[in-house]
């Protein structure tokens, strides 16, 4: 297999720890409002191994943790229900106890069609080989604690519209300048941060914005997971972007801000691995997002609407639109190998994917200043070529665009820049026949008409230039 794509055999591996570890136990969350903010604990539990990951909302004087306090609770709850997954895989256990509270069988089928989606890259690289019915049963040890459905939302106290979660990359960035011209304020936004990085503060500051005027959210991994991987135990890829979904949903009753507008494209919809349904960018997608829209209203706050602004758009769309707001090109960063020392590792699926979606819409030498070398000429990225352009048996697992996006990229790229000397990686590359129009948008959303226009005006007012 192409080293983007390692999978290992480790069925056994997995059917000895569901025998030696029969139950994961969700057995409680726990909250404390502080002068500094709003602490969140939980407490997982396999045999002896126990883990208290944590979360913390610095307050800041837009937030309001004065609510009643069943509201609270249950936030938090479900906030512990998408944290589990990361823990519940190092032993995969065929049962999850749940101590702090009750679910009923919607709520079941929600999370364990959550959890078996938001795993398919974990358990295919790992070779394991289940079924949602057989992965794992949700069963509550007390049917007395119910978390109660939130109130509405008072939005008396935050003059903003929008939450707009900010990870460092294009994406993003885009959904921020765009709802800052339909607003036609700047306050009318509020960036919302997990974990700050020089990326994601980077980007609102060329915004305009300050630290203190973002919703910052710090989530830690508890160590003992982190050393239980070193030792052996399964590990893989969870539903990032789920998590965040959740932890939104707390985030905009703390700010009064209903209006969550991810930045999540229509390409994240199309699998990873050819002819399956799995999907690195599960979480991303709109069955996830429409699933837990109808569980969001249904079962924590009725009033929330979380969606993604970008949902009508492909990569290649989002691209031309980034390309438009040059203030950004040297702090945005979407690479995962580099985040932490916050640079373009340049060496990877994720930083070839991005350098070719935005090969057609900025000048090469511009192009290779942003990302430090000139990527369509390093043959050492001929795999993750093959595979972004759909020659391999996988696209790569990263958050990247689909493969007839990838090429059209790279065929507009050619006709532009490249007439006639060609990097190595496209001297054998035929540009398709057929380009993607970059003026349509896809009709299946969560966006209001007057969102769904404004994206339109500014798609078609890009295309043209």
């Amino acid at each position: 297999m192409p080293h983007g794509t390692v999978i290992m055999s480790n069925q056994s591996i997995y059917d000895s720890f569901r025998k030696a570890y029969p139950e994961f136990v969700y057995e409680r969350y726990g909250y404390d409002v502080q002068s500094d903010g709003l602490h969140i604990v939980f407490t997982f539990r396999i045999g002896h191994h126990r883990f208290t990951p944590d979360a913390f909302f610095p307050a800041r004087p837009f937030l309001h943790f004065d609510f009643q306090p069943h509201a609270l609770d249950t936030l938090v709850f479900n906030i512990g229900m998408i944290e589990l997954v990361s823990y519940w895989k190092a032993f995969c256990p065929p049962q999850v106890t749940i101590a702090c509270g009750t679910l009923d069988d919607e709520q079941k089928a929600f999370w364990k069609k959550v959890y078996y989606n938001g795993l398919g890259e974990f358990f295919y690289r790992n070779g394991i080989v289940t079924t949602m019915d057989d992965f794992m049963e949700i069963v509550c040890s007390d049917e007395s604690i119910k978390p109660s459905i939130t109130q509405a939302i008072n939005h008396s106290n935050n003059q903003a519209i929008y939450l707009v979660p900010i990870g460092g990359g294009k994406d993003s960035v885009v959904t921020l300048e765009l709802l800052r011209d339909l607003t036609g304020q700047k306050g009318a936004i509020v960036p919302l941060i997990m974990n700050p990085r020089g990326a994601t503060l980077g980007c609102i500051k060329a915004a305009g914005y300050k630290e203190e005027d973002a919703l910052i959210v710090q989530r830690s991994i508890n160590p003992l997971l982190l050393k239980l991987n070193s030792e052996g135990c399964l590990n893989g890829h969870t539903p990032f972007s789920a998590m965040l979904a959740c932890y939104s949903l707390l985030a905009s009753r703390l700010s009064g801000i209903r209006n969550i507008a991810l930045s999540n494209e229509w390409s994240a919809n199309e699998s990873t691995v050819v002819g399956t349904s799995v999907n690195h960018q599960y979480s991303k997608g709109l069955e996830f997002e429409n699933d837990f829209r109808r569980y969001a209203a249904r079962f924590i706050d009725p009033d929330c609407n979380y969606f993604s602004f970008l949902r009508p758009l492909s990569e290649l769309q989002i691209a031309m639109l980034f390309s438009r707001h040059e203030k950004y090109f040297d702090v945005f960063r979407s690479c995962n190998a580099g985040s932490k020392q916050d640079v373009w590792c340049g060496q990877c699926a994720k930083c070839l994917f991005a350098y070719i979606i935005l090969s057609p819409f900025i000048p090469p030498d511009r192009l290779r200043s942003i990302f430090g070398k000139d990527m369509l000429n390093d043959p050492q990225m001929k795999q993750f070529f093959d595979e972004l352009t759909g020659r391999g048996e996988t696209k790569p697992f990263e958050c990247v665009g689909t493969v007839d996006e990838v090429n059209a990229a790279l065929g507009m790229a050619v006709d532009r820049w490249y007439p006639g000397h060609r990097p190595c990686l496209l001297a054998d590359f035929n540009p398709p026949a057929s380009r993607i129009p970059l003026t349509s948008l896809h009709t299946e959303h969560n966006l209001s008409n007057i969102e769904f226009n404004n994206l339109l005006s500014h798609v078609q007012a890009a295309a043209v230039q």
